[in-house]
């Protein structure tokens, strides 16, 4: 092993040029590898941003325009919503539906507790199953319960970013559980804090959904319906889903039972298995680009071998008189070609992994902003252990094939055609 290593290092030495720009362009193809996948993995991060902190198994519903007339009925007519579509909903799927909520939200609230104040606040009405679909996590106390839809009450759950107005920038949130805080004209008590993404102006406040009805003046119609869902593990069981619910919402309304266009259906289930599609299609996109990159490294190193071999034809000729073995020349060459690879590929690596670095500290820290809200360009665009270790194997493979037929064209070679080769 000494000898062999030895005889690369000697080899290496004579050709130092000719080896540094082979040994270039194995590390930029591996190099553009990682920061491929790196980005895309940043990309693919910052499109599920949005999905974070809400259950994935969650469809939502909203009235739409009718495409058809029906029954008399112009189309064009707006469809609605109400409280009653909820209770058959959650009566009719119970093997289906586990929660089911509703939300109304109003704009433009002060919120005073006592000499500060926050404005432009946004009042919720909601049910307790909306903490379960949205993730939704206490700092302190607790979110909406069934006692507190019950009896109408009116109690609050603020952010933790509005609390720290109010204590002055401290964290001890649970001192405001029981606090009567002012909202508008009217009178709430905090019995919870939950957790706030400053990037988002969050600035929604909950309440019991029955207490923004009276408060609001509401009658029975809902601006939606969302609900969590189990055992619809497929696309198409999804469509098929979404068709019976429209088809009952349409009977109820007096919409044509195949108008598709009456009712809206939000499913974060099936647009997360598109998702999941969209990233193994840019993987692969981005896996195909990279290897290309590394095929034009692999074409070099196979072209510095094949020089290599034509300019030690009479070395190889002297090895082969005194008793070498084919095998012993073919190891050789791809011994070195493999070192070459490997080296140069290993420093890409490295750079590849700086670079992801570097793109997370800048272009990573970049925002645009989408709908009122700050979303990050780029989210960890790191490359995982699975990728590192794929691009070593791709490494051995690529430098064990560049030398494969340098090393069998220097194995034929006969000693007396090599010997008369100066």
């Amino acid at each position: 092993m000494h000898d062999l290593i030895t005889e690369i290092w000697e080899s290496v030495k004579r050709n130092k040029l000719r080896t540094s720009l082979t040994g270039f362009s194995v590390a930029w193809g591996i190099f553009m590898i990682i920061v491929l996948l790196g980005a895309g993995n940043g990309l693919m991060n910052s499109f599920n941003q949005d999905s974070e902190g809400f259950a994935t198994n969650t469809m939502s519903i909203y009235p739409s325009i009718t495409s058809k007339p029906y029954q008399g009925y112009k189309k064009g007519r707006q469809m609605k919503l109400t409280e009653q579509d909820l209770e058959m909903l959650s009566r009719q799927f119970p093997d289906i539906i586990d929660q089911i909520t509703t939300s109304v939200s109003r704009g433009g609230f002060s919120l005073s507790y006592k000499k500060k104040s926050v404005t432009d606040m946004n009042l919720n009405g909601t049910f307790p199953g909306h903490a379960t679909m949205n993730h939704i996590q206490m700092k302190a106390g607790r979110f909406i319960n069934n006692l507190d839809i019950a009896n109408k009450r009116k109690v609050i759950v603020i952010t933790h970013l509005t609390a720290k107005n109010f204590l002055e920038g401290g964290t001890n949130y649970s001192s405001l559980l029981g606090k009567k805080i002012k909202v508008g004209n009217l009178i709430f008590t905090i019995v919870g804090v939950r957790h706030s993404e400053e990037n988002m102006n969050d600035r929604d406040l909950f309440i019991p959904y029955t207490t923004a009805k009276t408060i609001f003046g509401m009658n029975s119609d809902l601006d939606e319906i969302s609900f969590t869902f189990h055992g619809l593990d497929s696309e198409q069981a999804n469509e098929d889903f979404e068709k019976r619910i429209k088809q009952i919402l349409n009977s109820r309304h007096s919409a044509a039972p195949d108008d598709e266009s009456s009712y809206w259906i939000l499913n974060k289930f099936t647009q997360n298995m598109q998702m999941e599609n969209g990233r193994k299609v840019l993987n692969t996109g981005l896996w195909i680009v990279g290897l290309f990159t590394l095929l034009g490294g692999v074409v070099g190193v196979s072209n510095i071998m094949l020089i290599t071999v034509k300019e030690r034809t009479h070395e190889f000729g002297i090895r082969k008189a005194i008793g070498a073995k084919p095998w012993n020349i073919t190891k050789l060459i791809i011994s070195e070609s493999v070192a070459i690879t490997a080296l140069f590929g290993y420093i890409g690596m490295v750079l590849g992994m700086i670079a992801c670095l570097i793109m997370d500290r800048t272009i990573g820290q970049e925002t645009m902003d989408v709908f009122g809200q700050s979303i990050r360009l780029l989210i960890n665009p790191t490359v995982g252990l699975n990728e590192a270790i794929k691009s070593t194997v791709l490494l051995v493979v690529a430098g064990t094939v560049a030398g494969l037929f340098p090393a069998v064209k220097a194995a034929r070679v006969r000693p007396i055609e090599a010997l008369r080769d100066n």
